[in-house]
């Protein structure tokens, strides 16, 4: 399933499930590194060139959602998955506002694990077709936003650097400006998939996406119900 350069980053204080969990991960042919509390794994990051970083929430030194934070300012785009006991709801939001591109509860079934890392790996190489397109500069009301640089500005003056995601998320809404963007096609071209998982992470990139636009009145980006989402332009003249 994986081929041989896909590299994964697993952090887990459990020093016993982390053998056992990096032994079946190299039997389904990934390279694993594994680090035993949040110090180390943030080191072992470092250090090496990743595909995918699987981290416990609850470990010592550093808790998965600290290491997360800090490997998101160096690393905008690689995947992150958390793995952890705790179910409460309040603690994935924290993990997808953070960044993570999926929450895996212990205990879970090892081929489903294998099965999530995969579509992962695959969603993360999607949202070409979208960046391929040939129109690199938009105009939403007052704000101009160039896709290749990622740049937001307001009247000339820059106000945000997008990440890659909320980039290809932009940009999508621009494609289909006062349209309903289907929150499936959105789910299937920058994620790959869709599910509760990328749903919820979606929910909170349309969530920044609204604090990086919220300046310019005539800008709103609506919940269509059931459906998705409308990125909606009022002129200027009304």
């Amino acid at each position: 399933m994986a081929s041989a350069n896909q590299r994964i980053l697993l952090v887990e204080d459990d020093q016993n499930f982390g053998d056992v969990l990096r032994s079946y991960l190299e039997m389904n042919d990934y390279d694993v590194t594994l680090a035993t509390d949040g110090n180390s794994g943030l080191e072992a990051f470092k250090k090496g060139a990743f595909d995918l970083c699987i981290f416990d929430v609850m470990m010592p030194k550093k808790d998965g959602f600290t290491l997360a934070k800090e490997i998101r300012e160096k690393n905008t785009e690689i995947p992150i998955v958390f793995l952890t006991a705790k179910v409460m709801k309040e603690d994935i939001l924290q993990g997808f506002k953070i960044g993570a591109d999926d929450y895996i509860t212990k205990p879970f079934n090892s081929e489903e694990l294998l099965l999530r890392i995969h579509a992962i790996l695959k969603r993360s190489q999607k949202g070409i077709s979208i960046a391929k397109d040939d129109m690199k500069d938009y105009q939403i009301g007052d704000y101009h936003f160039n896709f290749p640089l990622r740049i937001l500005s307001l009247n000339g003056v820059e106000t945000a650097k997008l990440s890659p995601k909320e980039a290809l998320l932009l940009k999508l809404f621009c494609l289909n400006i006062n349209e309903v963007l289907s929150r499936s096609e959105a789910l299937s071209k920058i994620w790959g998939e869709d599910n509760y998982f990328t749903a919820r992470s979606m929910d909170v990139f349309v969530t920044k996406l609204r604090k990086y636009l919220k300046d310019d009145p005539n800008i709103e980006i609506v919940n269509i119900h059931g459906n998705g989402f409308q990125l909606f332009v009022k002129s200027s003249d009304n």
